[in-house]
């Protein structure tokens, strides 16, 4: 994908790959799935493990719409799963958002600037 930078110029823009994300959301999927009767400790612990994990690798610059397009599905899929723990629904949206602030999870930022690097790299290079 490329694009023009604020200053006219142009540049490649870096994007996750929707087959690596759909496998990851797979994954977390599977594994809410059965483990959605765990404690909730347990299972918020695990998705925000995984969730700074996937941050620390994906959030680069201009990443950051995909990076949080993975948030909310990962907010979803917990979601549904944790509504899964009995025969009657557990929660219901703003119940879900309550949970969410006893167990919040990160939020992405970018974590690597690509061109802040480019310049680290030619003034290296030149000395």
């Amino acid at each position: 994908m490329s694009s023009k930078s604020q200053s006219g110029k142009f540049r490649v823009k870096r994007k996750t790959d929707n087959k690596k994300m759909r496998a990851k959301l797979h994954q977390t999927k599977i594994w809410l799935k059965e483990n959605r009767t765990k404690s909730a400790d347990l299972i918020m612990d695990r998705i925000r493990r995984s969730l700074i994990g996937y941050y620390n690798y994906y959030c680069i610059t201009d990443n950051s719409p995909t990076v949080d397009l993975f948030c909310d599905c990962i907010r979803k899929l917990l979601y549904k799963w944790l509504n899964r723990r009995s025969q009657k629904k557990s929660f219901n949206w703003e119940k879900f958002v309550l949970f969410l602030k006893k167990f919040p999870l990160p939020r992405p930022r970018v974590k690597v600037s690509i061109y802040d690097l480019e310049i680290t790299l030619r003034k290296f290079c030149e000395g």
